[in-house]
């Protein structure tokens, strides 16, 4: 309940009032991809409005009371039934392990979580839907049921906490897939994983726990 009352009373009014200083009105939805390559409403006037914008935004993620769960699925590295498989639902299904871990954590895993999806088509989201019942009926690595029920939002639905989802995936992907070039927002996002240990020690310790990729970097190596 602290973190959705943090979510409700902190995050979204934080998100609403970004909007309404730099478009007038709440109705703006933000997707980074938009942000990035300055589209239709994203036309910043100059570098340095750019700048305060993009700091701004970066101010409300780094003070939101959130814990971050990701999985980077490297396609071209997978192989047998995995080269066939679904990555998004791949990464599904290490995501919901551990957000039960998480669960566990907070002594939570007796109470329903509702995880919230964009919609992505009929057909994705009728796939998509089978797999996370599959997975939350006991297909997963503990074979267990898992306590979670499925959300599907509209792509337009102006909710901010799928906004801030979009908005630190590239980040987190780029930390990966281009290691030494400056990712300043990953920098604010490291303090935000789940990690091996517990919020008195964040950010350290989340690679392989709250941010982990598959295959994994450890099983290319020689035997």
């Amino acid at each position: 309940m602290r973190g959705k009352r943090h979510y409700s009373e902190k995050r979204v009014p934080a998100l609403q009032k970004f909007k309404f200083n730099h478009f007038g009105h709440d109705h703006v939805v933000l997707h980074e991809n938009e942000i990035r390559e300055e589209k239709g409403v994203f036309k910043f006037v100059n570098e340095q409005h750019r700048n305060q914008f993009l700091n701004e935004l970066t101010g409300i993620i780094e003070a939101g009371n959130f814990i971050l769960i990701a999985r980077i699925i490297e396609k071209e590295n997978l192989s047998g039934r995995e080269a066939i498989s679904n990555p998004y639902h791949i990464a599904l299904g290490f995501c919901l392990e551990t957000l039960h871990k998480f669960l566990l954590e907070k002594n939570q895993d007796d109470t329903l979580t509702h995880v919230v999806f964009e919609s992505r088509g009929k057909k994705e989201d009728d796939e998509l839907e089978l797999e996370f019942r599959r997975i939350c009926d006991g297909a997963n690595r503990q074979g267990r049921n898992l306590p979670c029920g499925i959300i599907l939002a509209d792509k337009r639905s102006n909710s901010s906490g799928l906004q801030l989802a979009d908005l630190v995936a590239r980040p987190i992907g780029l930390s990966v897939l281009r290691p030494g070039q400056e990712n300043r927002a990953f920098e604010v996002l490291k303090r935000k994983f789940f990690c091996s240990g517990g919020r008195e020690q964040v950010g350290v310790g989340f690679e392989n726990w709250g941010l982990k990729i598959f295959p994994s970097p450890e099983s290319e190596k020689p035997r």
